[in-house]
């Protein structure tokens, strides 16, 4: 028996991270590090892609850096593993339970889309799925000065929901994501749960 994704009673607006909860964008990422990596010497791996999860690209080689005693430039690599992820993105798929539920209570409860990636990638992540008009509110990393674990993307989204964050659930599937929902006070739904993720297979 496949758990269900519900919706807490208490909960008056839905927040949702992006990659890996609405989209299945994970793989995605994984390919475009690799491809990279690859020019520097780097083996990237699923199980370190997966101690990763929910670090922004400039972060994600600022510890690869350190993990392999490298020079990479982060601001540099990070932007050229965006343009390599945007070059594949089209390969990129729903994850279907939770994109399920947030089109049951679209017009019920207010949403929010709370993302530590760049805006502009997340509004075409949600143009490829066909889910850009479910939303009007999404908080990127360009918008906030503190990233996940940090609190501030998912209460920048409660305020621009009108909702008091007690009120708001938050759906994530990385562990800085849940950390960011419990210190902003809301109600976190850890998505993993409820879809199987295959990394490192060819897209």
């Amino acid at each position: 028996m496949v758990k269900k994704l519900e919706i807490n009673p208490k909960a008056k607006a839905l927040i949702f991270d992006l990659d890996g909860t609405l989209a299945d964008t994970m793989p995605v990422h994984f390919w475009a590090y690799k491809n990279i990596l690859a020019d520097f010497g780097i083996e990237f791996t699923p199980e370190l892609f997966g101690t990763l999860a929910g670090v922004p690209a400039v972060g994600t080689i600022q510890k690869l850096n350190k993990l392999f005693g490298t020079h990479m430039d982060p601001e540099k690599i990070g932007h050229f593993k965006e343009d390599e992820y945007e070059k594949i993105m089209h390969k990129m798929k729903p994850v279907e339970p939770v994109v399920e539920l947030m089109k049951k209570y679209h017009g019920k409860l207010p949403m929010a889309v709370g993302t530590g990636g760049y805006k502009r990638l997340a509004w075409k992540s949600l143009e490829i799925l066909g889910l850009d008009n479910y939303f009007d509110i999404l908080v990127s990393s360009e918008d906030v000065t503190h990233p996940k674990p940090h609190p501030e993307t998912f209460l920048k989204c409660a305020e621009l929901l009108g909702v008091e964050p007690e009120y708001c659930q938050v759906f994530e599937d990385g562990d800085l994501g849940i950390q960011a929902a419990n210190a902003a006070g809301m109600m976190a739904t850890l998505v993993t749960d409820f879809y199987e993720v295959t990394i490192g297979k060819e897209l």
